[in-house]
């Protein structure tokens, strides 16, 4: 018995081979938050904070062991709550570059949200 192709069948195919193709390919070559690499090159975390936020690395972390993971913030602010604040370097880009910020909340000294500033 021979299995005859559409046209439809082979687009179908075509298309979900593609799909399987490319997010192979950004999930290989998604940068993985890496502390060492965090640490040495401040310039570069741009690449890395969405994988740390994706996984909630940070959650419920005091601020003692988020010092130990990040380092020392750019600034910290007080107020009812407690904010780290992260430079993340400035991606590339064909238009005017904005620098981006991570944003880190403490209440009663344990991390709530992890986020992205301007």
């Amino acid at each position: 018995m021979k299995l005859k192709w559409t046209r439809n069948d082979k687009i179908g195919v075509t298309f979900f081979i593609s799909i399987v193709l490319s997010t192979t390919l950004i999930y290989e070559f998604e940068e993985r938050f890496d502390e060492h690499t965090w640490k040495s090159h401040p310039n570069f975390r741009y690449k890395l904070v969405d994988d740390m936020i994706d996984k909630k690395l940070l959650i419920d972390k005091t601020q003692e062991e988020v010092i130990k993971v990040l380092g020392e913030p750019y600034e910290t602010k007080q107020s009812e709550k407690s904010y780290f604040i992260y430079r993340l370097g400035e991606p590339p880009s064909f238009f005017e570059s904005k620098t981006e910020y991570l944003l880190i909340t403490f209440i009663d000294g344990e991390v709530v949200t992890v986020s992205l500033a301007e």
